[in-house]
């Protein structure tokens, strides 16, 4: 039986996904009956106490990252994200030393990170501060983006891993098969796993939409994206549920658009999955997580991938195709055509849906009741021949 201990999830508010991802984690736990006391832990706060880039700059670090989303400004991201690691690296020092001083003052008894690019100096300076404390990695995208992305080579990290192909990613890096550990899928809320409504069409119907017509709905993450627009446009026919986020100029300009179907214009809304049970398909970007839940929706979905598209998102189009559940794009210039082939084979996109099983967010905690029974155990040697260490 598990004793108490204290559970540690690290994240940052940049993209949503790794906050949101953490928030299901802890429900989990507590689902679980595990007498663990989950602390959520925004990094930033850690590494930047007083404010001081915000004082600097007007706003947080993740906002540039998140505005930059919104407004489709995501072109150049990739030599961007060498830029940021290497700035990482060179801070190493005094991230460690940050990290200490709090490890020490709050003692955990198990770290877990859902965050990629400071793995290295969480583990570190985990290790050092409290010696014999568990760390955890839970990839909350569908693969790694090597080098130093989300695992990193010679560290005694364990990873949580939800594909084969990043399982596979794992073993190249050198990290022993105890280390390394298999969940069915990316970690989704309880809600993705609730029963549909008992009357669908009402539900449309109470929506101004039609109970009959196939429906499709377009989301890009919290903070919607102009993209939408685009798409809007060149689906008048199509009915659609439009779903916006915290962006309420974006969802005041598809609302002046002309339609000759019915559509739903929505902001932000907590009840995503709900939502998703009243449409037949979903057009958005291959975010791991708006992937995760479409296909837990048993809704196929067609996603672009381009120069645009963010380069930890790249191998998502990959995974869409290989398990065939939707379409994958050049642009959204042939929207129309690509709904209208989704929507004629609804029904075999739809039995790729239902062939995957995503039940992370009930397999996690036993994973880490494993981790942490493992900590008692002779740690292995993570040293790689050949590797420089920093």
């Amino acid at each position: 039986m598990s004793r108490a201990r204290t559970v540690d999830l690290v994240y940052l508010d940049a993209g949503g996904g790794h906050r949101a991802s953490a928030l299901a984690l802890r429900a989990a736990i507590a689902r679980a009956g595990l007498p663990w006391t989950v602390r959520l832990l925004n990094l930033r706060e850690v590494l930047d106490p007083t404010q001081k880039f915000r004082r600097m700059t007007g706003m947080e670090p993740e906002d540039y990252y998140n505005k930059r989303i919104a407004r489709g400004w995501t072109a150049g991201l990739a030599q961007e994200l060498k830029l940021l690691q290497a700035m990482i690296r060179w801070w190493h020092g005094p991230t460690v030393r940050l990290l200490q001083q709090h490890w020490l003052a709050t003692e955990p008894d198990l770290v877990v990170s859902m965050i990629p690019n400071f793995n290295r100096g969480l583990r570190e300076s985990l290790a050092s501060a409290l010696p014999g404390v568990p760390f955890a990695t839970v990839l909350t995208d569908l693969a790694d983006h090597p080098p130093r992305f989300w695992i990193d080579k010679g560290l005694d990290q364990h990873v949580v891993c939800g594909s084969a192909h990043a399982l596979q990613q794992a073993r190249d890096a050198g990290l022993p098969a105890s280390h390394i550990h298999a969940s069915s899928g990316m970690l989704l809320r309880d809600d993705f796993y609730a029963s549909p409504p008992a009357d669908r069409a009402a539900e449309r119907v109470r929506l101004g939409l039609d109970p009959d017509r196939a429906t499709g709905i377009v989301l890009f993450g919290g903070q919607g994206a102009k993209a939408m627009l685009d798409i809007a446009k060149r689906l008048p026919d199509t009915q659609l549920i439009l779903v916006c986020g915290h962006n309420a100029a974006l969802a005041k300009a598809l609302e002046a658009l002309p339609a000759r179907a019915p559509r739903r214009v929505l902001g932000f809304t907590p009840e995503v999955a709900r939502t998703m049970q009243l449409a037949d398909f979903f057009i958005g970007k291959p975010g791991p997580g708006s992937l995760s839940e479409a296909v837990q929706m048993r809704l196929p979905v067609i996603v672009v991938r381009n120069r645009w598209t963010l380069p930890q998102e790249r191998y998502n189009t990959q995974w869409v195709r290989e398990h065939e559940v939707g379409l994958v794009l050049p642009s959204f210039a042939r929207i129309d055509a690509a709904v209208a082939q989704l929507v004629r084979e609804l029904p075999r996109y739809r039995a790729a849906t239902r062939r995957l099983d995503n039940r992370a967010v009930f397999e996690l905690p036993a994973i880490l009741e494993r981790i942490v029974a493992q900590a008692d155990l002779p740690a292995p040697d993570f040293r790689t021949p050949g590797l420089s260490r920093r």
